[in-house]
């Protein structure tokens, strides 16, 4: 009964713009089954406060910034864009290589064609390499580190595997030598400290993801909390350097609740999960493994 009400839900909220991780049948992933990958994407509360602590990380960097507010339909339908955003982050770990490789074909052509200046002069292109690392590095950081802090922690042998089995994915993205250890990502983000800046646009995804209509409304709440946890994730140093510093934390019983959500997320596996249509596609798990087979009874909430 549980599963059955959480599964329709999440595929009101985390619904995989019609991307069937089933087929084609047998096809392995970029990233194997069994990777601490898989783990990771396959938690849906830490996917979605990891989610927008990238962005808000993506957005601190002015050229990421305006590359992807002035060209992208953040501000007219906030759902819609986090939702196919994390739908390429699924079909990277989870899709099939043909279907993966596809995927990064169609976005690296819609990139080619972004270009702009930024207010201060600065001239932007979305494939250029060092803004295609940043983002490819921020949310590969944001959805480990919301993993380890809310669903379980991740030791450093993990975190290091992690960010090795990043690099096929990245690759196809046109991202040049990403961070493959944590040690590497904390050089880059040493960095790429001093590009970043405040900006009132910060402020501006904050309120409109606030608004939005991203969960059931009873569901809304949550939504809310979770994206304070997302300001919470981002380091305090660079919270301060973008501009959020001055948001409050969370209380100690509020990161009680997300751990507790999060921790039962680990072991209530979604049939309708990318997750779990991907370990049907590769025949892993079976009848008594972690994924149940689909219901035929659950419908998807409208």
């Amino acid at each position: 009964m549980i599963r059955s009400l959480l599964d329709r839900v999440a595929a009101r909220v985390l619904a995989p713009e019609g991307v069937d991780f089933t087929v084609p049948p047998g096809e392995p992933a970029v990233v194997p089954a069994g990777s601490v990958s898989w783990d990771v994407y396959g938690n849906p509360v830490t996917l979605y406060i990891g989610g927008i602590a990238a962005v808000l990380l993506e957005l601190g960097e002015p050229r990421v910034r305006h590359g992807v507010w002035d060209h992208s339909s953040f501000k007219r339908d906030p759902g819609r864009r986090l939702r196919r955003t994390g739908m390429a982050a699924m079909v990277t770990v989870y899709g099939a290589r043909s279907v993966f490789e596809a995927t990064a074909a169609r976005v690296n052509r819609m990139h080619a064609q972004i270009r702009g200046t930024t207010p201060e002069g600065i001239r932007y292109a979305a494939d250029d390499p060092e803004l295609l690392l940043w983002v490819q590095a921020t949310a590969t950081w944001a959805f480990m580190e919301a993993y380890h802090r809310y669903a379980r922690p991740v030791s450093p042998v993990e975190r290091d595997r992690y960010f090795a089995e990043s690099r096929a994915g990245a690759a196809l993205y046109g991202v040049e030598a990403p961070p493959a250890s944590g040690a590497e990502l904390d050089a880059l983000f040493a960095a790429m400290t001093p590009r970043l800046g405040p900006s009132p646009i910060l402020h501006e995804f904050l309120s409109v993801l606030r608004d939005a209509p991203l969960m059931p409304r009873p569901l809304r709440p949550i939504q809310r909390l979770g994206i304070r946890a997302a300001v919470d994730l981002v380091p305090a140093d660079l919270r301060q350097r973008i501009g959020l510093g001055d948001l409050p934390a969370l209380r100690s019983r509020e990161r009680r609740l997300l751990q507790g959500l999060a921790r039962t997320a680990e072991h209530i596996q979604l049939p309708s999960s990318p997750r779990c249509q991907a370990e049907r596609r590769v025949k892993r798990g079976g009848a008594n493994g972690p994924c149940p087979q689909p219901e035929p009874s659950v419908r998807r909430l409208t």
